[in-house]
């Protein structure tokens, strides 16, 4: 094991520790729980846009219909909250499996333009529909208790199923990225026609990456409804995919923790200045996000590997190697 991947590992480890003791040493636990939700959304934002090269302008359309589902299951009809989550991850899963069906036909530009418009007209319908609330949203949503047994209205109970989702989520892109389905998508992602001339179908491996990307980003947005105990239209709205652009490019497109460092960053900020600047915190959101692209152009943590990299290459180049 190299050095850096000691570090990384040693860190990964210190970082578990903290959020396992966070209730403990006085952390907010509603805001951590929110942090870790977009930390996932984030995750599975960069699985499509790190190892697969996918630009999604519509994936907000995942995280808000899920957030819609599974509150409307658990405050209307009774839904256990494990089955609420299970059905908006399905019903995520299978909007990105139409959305994905369409928009993988093109490249770049218009795939971006063709998840956006098709997101819009899940907004709409999510504006429009009976049962969705309208302008007002799902309000109101209890968070009930897992398969019935263990109560999730204290905020530690709920805090801790968040976290372990969140790992979970976390080792699952891990092991799908390090899986020789992952080292398709990313040979897709450098050299597409060199992988279709190899005899790879890419439209497969590229609609399977947009499905579980989206499947991802609906767990996001059921866990969220069920720690907020709302679901409102700045869930589905194109505003939310921005942001989740934001998060991911802020920390590091193609890096395991960049995401959730982008995530903690965006939140962060918007939680401290809100109250503060109002509307301007997306200003000063998006001037610091101006200001990394230029000084980190692979993002906070990408630009921290890359910098470690050259530091080990550095070092092995000093090494002279011994004569027998």
């Amino acid at each position: 094991m190299t050095q850096a991947a000691k570090l990384i590992r040693v860190t990964y480890i210190a970082l578990l520790i903290l959020a396992l003791l966070a209730p403990m040493l006085g952390l907010y636990p509603v805001f951590v729980m929110k942090l870790l939700c977009f930390a996932i959304f984030a995750c599975a934002f960069n699985l499509l846009l790190g190892f697969t090269g996918l630009l999604s302008f519509g994936h907000a359309a995942f995280f808000g219909s899920a957030a819609y589902v599974t509150g409307w299951l658990i405050k209307s009809q009774g839904w256990t909250p494990e089955l609420g989550i299970a059905a908006g991850v399905v019903a995520s899963g299978l909007i990105g499996l139409v959305i994905g069906a369409v928009a993988i036909r093109r490249q770049g530009i218009y795939f971006a333009m063709i998840t956006m418009a098709l997101a819009q007209i899940v907004y709409f319908v999510c504006l429009q529909a009976p049962f969705t609330g309208g302008e007002d949203g799902l309000q109101g949503v209890p968070r009930g208790a897992l398969f019935g047994l263990l109560s999730l209205e204290s905020d530690t109970a709920m805090y801790y199923l968040v976290l372990a989702v969140f790992v979970a989520c976390f080792l699952v892109i891990s092991r799908i990225v390090h899986s020789p389905f992952g080292q398709v998508l990313k040979m897709i992602r450098e050299n597409e026609p060199r992988a279709i001339s190899l005899g790879y179908q890419v439209d497969r491996y590229k609609l399977l990456a947009f499905v579980l990307s989206a499947a991802l980003a609906g767990l996001a947005g059921s866990l969220k409804t069920l720690v907020m105990g709302f679901a409102t239209l700045s869930d589905v709205h194109w505003s939310m995919s921005g942001e989740v652009i934001l998060m991911t490019l802020l920390g590091g497109v193609g890096t395991f923790f960049g995401p959730v460092f982008g995530a903690g960053i965006v939140n962060s900020l918007q939680n401290l200045l809100a109250d503060k600047v109002g509307s301007w915190v997306t200003v000063i959101i998006g001037v610091i996000f101006v200001l990394c692209v230029l000084a980190f152009r692979k993002g906070v943590v990408g630009e921290l590997q890359a910098w470690l990299e050259r530091r080990r290459q550095a070092a092995a180049a000093k090494v002279v190697p011994t004569q027998p």
